[in-house]
């Protein structure tokens, strides 16, 4: 069906029980949004981050976009909250700010005008939730449908793969790690000791893309603090271990043994399709993560619960899928790694979290 034929609609979840999710699993969204992200994956094998690229006139207001946020982030400055290791309530003013633009950034694209309440929806939710000022895949993935949208829409192809990786994804992880460093985001259901990231999950899938076929950069090489130093700028990956590195005052063997573990497969296609598989299973195929993923008429999925009601969507009260009283994503407050980490920079000490 044609994107102009259709009802254009605020999105809303659908994913409430394990038969929901089940569904999910053998339906066209399931199938349009992993394939976008497997493009998206391919497009960038054994490219790096300075590779130039074609920058279309839709990514470039994606791009200005991003740096509007940004600039959120440096003008709303966090509350006295130095004696807590939580998210900083500044973080709401800045979720605000987002919500109340959202409609108006989306104006300048050449979207239908009756599409910019669902695409910006998305948009919304790709930076964190602002009661429990919490972040993870979930968000991250709201990011990635965001973009979906727009070729849906025909607004984005083939050509700007690469430049949405290695320019638009770069950019939003950029300002995600700012928010991170600023509000002391919560991790999301934080996999803990045992997880890739607290917070995110695509730049190591893209980034063992980008590290396909170097001649000189392995999966081991992640434990050669020059060789980050030196490539952190360049592939993602080792940007991410360069920013777990620091926050996190254990050896990767002891706060990420997954990756640490990752590290002894001997060539990064491996890693690659190791993180594709790992994606699925573990983002989405977990219940916790996907009863946020909301759908509209571009994403579009009804499960057998019939969503929630319209209603629910505009409550900030945490809800929870049926048959989970205190699922994984919002069972028990983790501490942000960061905020522990400038805690102690500031107190002169060095004192280990509890999942470190």
């Amino acid at each position: 069906m044609a994107a102009t034929t259709l009802t254009f609609m605020v999105p809303k979840r659908q994913i409430l029980t394990k038969d929901d999710l089940d569904k999910f699993h053998e339906s066209d969204a399931y199938k349009d949004f992993i394939g976008f992200i497997e493009r998206l994956n391919n497009s960038v094998k054994g490219l790096s981050l300075s590779t130039e690229c074609f920058i279309s006139p839709t990514l470039s207001k994606m791009l200005e976009i991003l740096d509007n946020v940004n600039t959120y982030c440096e003008e709303i400055s966090p509350v006295q909250n130095e004696k807590s290791r939580f998210g900083n309530p500044s973080f709401r003013v800045f979720y605000d700010r987002i919500a109340n633009n959202a409609e108006e950034v989306h104006e300048p694209f050449s979207l239908p005008p009756e599409a910019i309440k669902e695409v910006s929806r998305y948009f919304m939710e790709s930076w964190g939730n602002r009661k429990r000022i919490d972040y993870g895949t979930g968000h991250e993935a709201n990011f990635i449908v965001w973009l979906l949208c727009f070729e849906k829409l025909g607004l984005i192809g083939p050509v700007d793969y690469t430049s949405i990786v290695l320019r638009v994804f770069q950019k939003y992880i950029e300002v995600m790690r700012n928010l991170q460093f600023k509000y002391w985001l919560e991790p999301a259901g934080s996999h803990g000791v045992w997880g890739l990231d607290d917070y995110h999950f695509l730049p190591f899938m893209f980034g063992s893309a980008q590290l396909t076929g170097h001649k000189y950069i392995k999966p081991k090489s992640i434990h050669d603090k020059d060789i980050v130093d030196e490539f952190s700028k360049e592939y993602m990956y080792l940007a991410c271990i360069k920013f777990i590195n620091s926050v996190k005052t254990a050896s990767l063997r002891w706060n990420s043994p997954m990756l640490d573990d990752i590290s002894g497969v001997k060539e990064w296609k491996k890693v690659n399709e190791g993180m594709i598989k790992m994606y699925k299973g573990e983002v989405l195929g977990k219940l916790p993560i996907m009863q946020h993923f909301m759908f509209g008429s571009l994403i579009y999925f009804e499960g057998n619960s019939n969503g929630l009601e319209e209603q629910d969507l505009e409550h900030e009260d945490h809800v929870h899928a049926f048959g989970q009283e205190f699922p994984d994503c919002c069972g028990i407050k983790i501490p942000s790694a960061v905020g522990a980490s400038q805690m102690n920079m500031k107190e002169g000490s060095f004192k280990r979290l509890p999942f470190d």
